[in-house]
């Protein structure tokens, strides 16, 4: 018996998973809250645990509360609810930062117990506290200091709840209430009652809304004309633009297109909105019509975004690229499509737009694709504007004549427009290393010179990105060498601590 013993080294040994599991020993079992293991505390150490938690905490006091009065009917949690609105309806009393938490905790404790509690018992009930909410939202927010954005998120919930149980009455009820709101937002169209009642309008049925349509029609006319008066009256006019696109949505769920161009020439009679009158046109099989109104003289408007003014840089303006996706649709609607292919490679030509290009290619019959394409590279490679075309080149991707454009025009390129040359020099990075050099300098050079302080963690990125290009350079490629220029930016910029303190970091 002992010879047929096999030895401890000779035996396979068994993997984990098919070891046998030990018994957990009673004490330690899973301690996440589950219902199997709350359900094992007993009703006693649980009741122990919720009404030492109310003690502590006012906002889970209400909710315990509010679950206690729901087993009373709808009108004992209507109580509760009403008692905190008035509370708030009265309040004056300004909230600093340091009270915004504790203030956002019992206001979605306010809406939660609407919801969970007040809702299911009874939904009118919980969509008449929702509405008396939202109307408070503007005393509200002109009293808390709001910085993070959390207690306009609150009203937003709340607004979204309302739409969801107003569209879910039987449909009179819907239309009933959505009327009601009129009254409502002609005495605050500031804040959220606004959005409730466009979103309503959204999910109600066309067949539903006459009566609204009425009622807006009846308010905007008692409004009267504030200019006749011969007073500004701004919050007049905001009452009326907002009256009046509200039945813009009702005249869209009607597809009336008629009543949204009339309402639109009343609303806006110097500059109404021709994209949005067209295309609801072409929707509605009337191309010919679409073309008329993208044709009229339309006033130049400029919208500078967040990142030019950052950067110090406009674009130059161009034509709305929405206004001409929608002529591009009415003219194939009318079979009209060389002058829509015409219309594509025009936009592509002027601004190097990357998605018309390719609308242009295909459409184009089949092996004419690749000389169009060449064409349009070499319009990319002789664009005026330099940084468009890499952007272009870079995007598409032609990575190739992206590092070529580079490398012809070193002096062309400007550091602050680092939405571009940032994710150029990161994509040109693994193939072309002189390129990519040459624009990480530009970048680097740029936020020391300026002295960008908040930017120095991006140069210290760039910086280490240089030195592992370095490592991929032919002698003599780059101009200075690289210990050369490294050399130069510490005499020149060795007093910004703040950026050498990233680096010598970065190498430790």
């Amino acid at each position: 018996m002992a010879g047929a013993r096999t030895s401890k080294a000779a035996r396979p040994e068994r993997s984990k998973l098919d070891r046998p599991k030990p018994d957990r020993p009673k004490g330690t079992r899973r301690t996440t809250p589950s219902p199997e293991t709350l359900a094992e505390l007993g009703p006693d150490r649980l009741i122990g645990l919720i009404l030492g938690e109310t003690a502590r905490n006012p906002a889970f006091k209400k909710l315990v509360s509010a679950a206690l009065a729901a087993r009373q009917g709808p009108d004992a949690v209507a109580a509760i609810v009403d008692r905190r609105l008035a509370a708030l309806e009265g309040a004056r009393g300004y909230i600093d930062w340091q009270k915004r938490r504790s203030f956002a905790i019992d206001l979605d404790a306010t809406v939660t117990v609407i919801l969970n509690e007040l809702r299911p018992l009874d939904p009118e009930a919980a969509l008449d506290r929702l509405v008396r909410f939202l109307g408070g939202s503007d005393a509200v927010l002109n009293r808390v200091d709001d910085g993070s954005g959390r207690i306009g998120g609150l009203y937003e919930r709340a607004t979204d709840a309302a739409v969801e149980i107003a569209a879910a009455l039987p449909l009179e009820a819907a239309a009933r209430f959505a009327l009601g709101l009129v009254p409502r937002i002609m005495a605050d169209p500031d804040g959220f009652l606004g959005t409730l009642l466009r979103d309503l309008v959204a999910r109600l049925d066309p067949d539903a809304l006459g009566d609204l349509d009425r009622g807006l029609a009846e308010a905007l006319g008692a409004l009267g004309d504030a200019a006749s008066q011969g007073r500004p009256d701004w919050e007049s006019r905001f009452r009326r633009a907002l009256m009046q696109r509200v039945r813009q949505d009702i005249a869209d769920r009607r597809g009336d297109i008629d009543a949204f161009i009339a309402l639109e020439e009343a609303l806006m009679p110097e500059a109404p909105d021709q994209v949005a009158i067209a295309s609801r046109l072409v929707e509605g099989g009337r191309a010919a019509e679409a073309l008329d109104w993208l044709r009229r003289p339309a006033p130049a408007v400029r919208t500078t975004t967040r990142a030019e003014l950052i950067a110090g840089f406009v674009e130059e303006a161009h034509p709305d690229r929405d206004r001409v996706a929608i002529e591009i649709r009415a003219l194939e609607a009318l079979g009209r499509g060389q002058e829509a292919q015409d219309l594509r490679w025009g936009r592509f030509a002027d601004l190097l737009d990357a998605a018309m290009l390719r609308d242009y290619l295909a459409k184009l019959p089949d092996f004419e694709d690749d000389e169009a394409l060449a064409r349009a590279f070499a319009h990319a490679d002789s664009f005026p504007t330099r940084h468009r075309a890499l952007a272009f080149l870079v995007g598409w991707p032609n990575l190739e004549r992206a590092a070529r454009l580079v490398l012809a025009h070193p002096e062309a390129w400007d550091g602050t427009r680092y939405a571009i040359l940032a994710p150029a020099a990161e994509a040109l990075a693994d193939d072309h290393p002189r390129a990519a050099t040459l624009l990480f300098r530009c970048l680097l050079d740029t936020i020391l010179d300026k002295g960008l302080s908040a930017a120095y963690p991006h140069a210290a990125r760039y910086y280490l990105e240089l030195d592992a290009l370095a490592e991929r350079l032919a002698p003599g490629a780059v101009a200075p060498e690289p210990d050369v220029y490294k050399a130069g930016l510490r005499r020149k910029h060795g007093r910004k601590y703040g950026f050498w303190g990233l680096i010598d970091g970065a190498s430790l």
